[in-house]
């Protein structure tokens, strides 16, 4: 089907466009930036006046929680809270049930995806079976069924000598090597960052250096290796400085940071909040400070939702039992906008559209997340002068959980477009 898109503000971070054009799309592709194509003629036109264009954003963590806990959430209710939030691409972890350790059970995993027609999942396939830190995965055939990197996703691997096994492997074949720097025993059952709130809260505690030990492991073992390893949802000032030096060394080295941790900090639970309750917790203001500098400065590659849905008996509890996780896939524009805007000018709508679309792109190595010719159809259409307010009730996605509840945030999604098929639309 032709589509056109007329009268829309075209933001593509990837080429620098950023002004108002017109887009064409015919048969899942963008065919014209500007001027229709010869003998051009739309099946349908969208007007995006007073909207903004860009490519559908790709999230670097969501997960869907099939197979296995689909008490939490299904493929379909978070594939449409994807829709309602703009994410054409989505990275989900290993950790379902069971864990996606083999070939068919990651086929049937993006089958079932891809029947829902709306967006791309790229599944990580385990690096060691059952995220048990032992034995290895058959790398080449998860590969092979479409996975896109191998994690442990909250499993941290105990055993040194497995993880440099795991790291050799990877570099021989360069795969990417998706990790979480948690140390397996500092702060092991803590369920805050480690200072003056958690100690008045009396809530066990996850230092700083649970993150930092993981790292300076890891980047003896990148060295020795040669592999490439992405770094997920990092969390600390003092992580992030390891990471700038580790980058400017020339380790193959990527990271991204949770939206949450943008925004929040530990101050943010409040009387027990367990819609607080997050993994990596959330840190000191000292450490967001130093996340938005390396926002600013290029150190963090990518934010990601970190969706993980929580049904509501796992949230009902006290903080301290209450399941780690919250919503986010419908929330990632939104916050990446108020980002900018909380910048004062220092950060424009077109760096923080990056850091949701044409970076983490590039960190999985995928062709999306830009608006140039010949590119799958993967678009978001929103309203940069929106206002709404987070209320659970009206989430899609099947867990309700946010720490952004009551909160009035900028920009709403008014169009999804995938393969050039509009998944969801309010125009």
């Amino acid at each position: 089907m032709n589509l056109h898109i007329k009268n829309g503000r075209v933001i593509d971070p990837a080429s620098g466009l950023d002004e108002v054009k017109d887009v064409f799309i015919s048969t899942g592709k963008i065919v014209a930036v500007g001027v229709a194509p010869a003998d051009f003629v739309a099946a349908q036109t969208i007007d995006a006046s007073g909207y903004v264009v860009t490519a559908g954003f790709v999230d670097l963590s969501a997960r869907l929680r099939e197979p296995g806990f689909e008490y939490k959430a299904t493929l379909e209710s978070e594939l449409q809270a994807a829709m309602r939030g703009g994410v054409t691409s989505l990275v989900c972890p290993p950790d379902t049930d069971p864990v996606l350790d083999e070939a068919g059970l990651v086929e049937m995993l993006k089958q079932r995806a891809k029947m829902q027609h709306k967006a791309h999942v790229y599944p990580l396939g385990a690096l060691t079976v059952g995220l048990h830190g032992q034995n290895l995965t058959e790398m080449a055939a998860l590969t092979e069924a479409g996975c896109v990197g191998f994690s442990q996703a909250e499993e941290p691997i105990v055993d040194t000598n497995v993880l440099q096994r795991a790291l050799s492997y990877a570099a021989t074949f360069a795969y990417t090597v998706w990790l979480r720097p948690q140390d397996a025993f500092v702060g092991k059952g803590g369920v805050a960052h480690s200072g003056p709130l958690a100690s008045r809260l009396g809530l066990s505690g996850v230092p700083v250096m649970a993150e930092t030990i993981a790292m300076h492991t890891l980047f003896e073992l990148m060295r020795a290796t040669g592999a490439r390893v992405h770094l997920c949802r990092i969390s600390s000032a003092a992580g992030l400085e390891l990471i700038r030096q580790a980058k400017k060394e020339g380790l193959a080295l990527t990271c991204d940071v949770g939206i949450h941790h943008v925004h929040l900090t530990d101050t943010d639970i409040g009387y027990f909040d367990s819609n607080a309750r997050l993994t990596p917790p959330l840190r000191s203001q000292r450490d967001r400070d130093a996340i938005l500098a390396a926002l600013a400065d290029g150190t963090i590659d990518a934010i990601c939702s970190d969706h993980t849905p929580v049904d509501d008996d796992e949230k009902a509890l006290p903080f301290a039992e209450a399941s780690a996780g919250a919503t986010g896939l419908e929330l990632l524009l939104s916050l990446a906008v108020k980002w900018s805007d909380d910048s004062r000018g220092a950060i424009s709508l077109a760096q923080a559209i990056a850091k949701i679309t044409c970076d983490p792109a590039a960190v999985v190595g995928l062709a999306c997340g830009q608006l140039k010719v010949g590119a799958a159809a993967d678009i978001c259409i929103f309203d940069p002068a929106a206002r709404w307010t987070v209320k659970a009730d009206a989430l899609v996605s099947q867990g309700k959980h946010t720490p952004f509840i009551g909160y009035e945030l900028p920009a709403l999604v008014k169009a999804t477009i995938v393969d050039g098929r509009v998944a969801y639309s309010t125009l």
